[in-house]
C-alpha cells in the first residue's frame, strides 16, 4: 500500500486527466502489469530498514519515562500525563533521527518508475550519496520532527490515559 501512496503522491499533475494513474486500483494495475505482481514489494528492504527504527521509538520512551519518575519528590516533578506527553514526543525525535536516512531510500526505491528496472536497497543508498552526498539521507527531516512531536506526543498520551482509565496495568500478570 505505501509502494502505491508514493506514486500517487509523486504526480504533480493539476489536471487528474493529465495523471498516469487515476487511483490506488488503476496504479496498482499499472505497477502489476508493467513488472508482474513482485514489482508491487519494489522497495520492501526499504521498508524494512525503515521500520526497523522503531526500537528507538520505544526505547526512548521507557528511558524518558524512567527519567521523568526519577524526578518524583523534586520541584520538577511532572505529572503522569505530562510525563507521556513528552516521552511520546522526544521519543518520535529519536525515532527520525535514526530512520529518516532508510526513510528516503525507501521512499525513492518506490518512485521508481515502474517500467524500469527494480531499484535496489545499496544501488538507491549509492545514488542518495553520489549525487547529494550524505546531507541527502537527511533530506525532509525538518517537517518530520515539526510534525512528529505533536503528533506522537498526543498519541502517547491518549493511548497511556485510555490504558489507565480502563485499567490495563490490573490485566496484566
Amino acid at each position: 500500500m505505501e509502494h502505491l501512496k508514493i506514486k500517487l503522491q509523486m504526480q504533480s499533475q493539476r489536471s487528474v486527466k493529465d495523471r498516469q494513474f487515476k487511483g490506488p486500483i488503476d496504479c496498482a494495475r499499472q505497477v502489476v502489469r508493467a513488472g508482474g505482481v513482485l514489482s508491487l514489494w519494489t522497495g520492501f528492504t526499504g521498508s524494512l530498514a525503515f521500520r526497523a527504527n522503531f526500537l528507538w521509538m520505544f526505547g526512548s520512551v521507557e528511558a524518558l519515562m524512567r527519567g521523568f519518575s526519577q524526578l518524583q519528590g523534586t520541584p520538577y516533578e511532572v505529572t503522569t500525563g505530562t510525563s507521556n506527553f513528552l516521552a511520546g514526543g522526544f521519543a518520535s525525535f529519536a525515532f527520525w533521527l535514526m530512520a529518516i536516512p532508510a526513510d528516503n531510500i525507501k521512499n525513492r526505491m518506490m518512485a521508481a518508475s515502474p517500467t524500469g528496472p527494480r531499484p535496489s536497497f545499496t544501488g538507491t543508498f549509492r545514488y542518495i550519496y553520489t549525487v547529494a552526498g550524505p546531507r541527502g539521507f537527511f533530506a525532509g527531516l525538518t517537517p518530520c520532527l515539526l510534525r512528529a512531536f505533536p503528533s506522537n506526543a498526543c498519541a502517547y498520551y491518549v493511548y497511556e490515559g485510555l490504558m489507565r482509565t480502563f485499567g490495563a496495568e490490573k490485566t496484566r500478570h
